[in-house]
Formats: C-alpha cells, sequence, structure tokens
C-alpha cells in the first residue's frame, strides 16, 4: 500500500520542511509514503472564496483514482489518540488498499466536490494549525502509528 499526503501550497519555512521530511524518510522503512505539493493558485485576487476553493478542489481530485480511499483532514472530522490512529491505519491495510490518501487543504477548507468524495474525515485537534504545521504534525503522527503497530519504543504508552 501507498500512503499519500496531499497538500495545497509550499512551505515556505525551510525549518518545517526539513522536519518534515526526518518523518517522511523515517516512514520509507515502514510503508511507501509520497507527500504531493499541489502549488497555490495564481491569480487569486479575483476569486471568491468559494472559486477558490473549487479550483484547489478540481486540483486535489485530479489525481484520485476510484480505487483510492480519501481521507480529508477537516475540523470536523473524528479525533483520534495515537494509538486510536494507528488502528484506524491497521484497518485500511487491513482491506487490501492500493492507496491511501490524506489531504491537507487550503486555507478556505474543501470545495463540496471533495467532501462528497471523501470516504473519511478526520481532525487532529479543535485547535486551529497553520497548514504548513498539519504537514509536520500529521507526518509525525503517521510515524507514530507504524511505531505503535510495530511496539517499537518512540511512543511511550
Amino acid at each position: 500500500m501507498t500512503i499519500k499526503l496531499v497538500c495545497i501550497g509550499k512551505t515556505d519555512k525551510r525549518e518545517l520542511e526539513n522536519l518534515i521530511k526526518v518523518y517522511s524518510d523515517r516512514l520509507q522503512h515502514y510503508i511507501k509514503f509520497e507527500l504531493d505539493i499541489i502549488p497555490d493558485l495564481k491569480k487569486t485576487k479575483n476569486l471568491d472564496e468559494n472559486q477558490q476553493k473549487s479550483k484547489e478542489g478540481d486540483l486535489i481530485l485530479q489525481g484520485v483514482q476510484n480505487s483510492d480511499f480519501l481521507v480529508i483532514l477537516d475540523e470536523n472530522g473524528k479525533q483520534f489518540s495515537s494509538e486510536a490512529f494507528s488502528e484506524y491505519i491497521q484497518k485500511r491495510m487491513n482491506t487490501g488498499l492500493k492507496r491511501l490518501i490524506f489531504v491537507i487543504g487550503g486555507p478556505y477548507g474543501f470545495s463540496e466536490e471533495v467532501y462528497k468524495r471523501a470516504d473519511s474525515k478526520i481532525s487532529l485537534s479543535k485547535m486551529t494549525f497553520s497548514h504548513q504545521m498539519v504537514r509536520l504534525f500529521f507526518t509525525e503522527q503517521l510515524y507514530r502509528a507504524f511505531t505503535i503497530l510495530k511496539n517499537e519504543p518512540y511512543h511511550h504508552r
């Protein structure tokens, strides 16, 4: 199985990029992991919020196949402990999926089309984080999930 994290816009902080890379590289030990950065939209000055979400949604859905399991990171999604998230990942792997795709939306969230296509919604916290920080937090939690599944000492129970 491949796990893919799709994000809108590049990270403008080198320190964050480096930390995300640390966890992305560590994940390769457990599973094929891909980070897909969709470039920020150009000329958004004349677009309202819904138009921007729609254009970003089209770009997100272009890379999604019918057989993919699509999970959006959304403030109204289900919250997990780290252990429960590792179980969630294990259940997805047990189904024989080829690709599990997680998506971090743009500044205004997701279009209705993305919400309709999503198979699941996850929230990392009730708090609000920058989209750049969410990439780091999510990548670290994904790594943590695999160390939990392998009973490795990274996660202290």
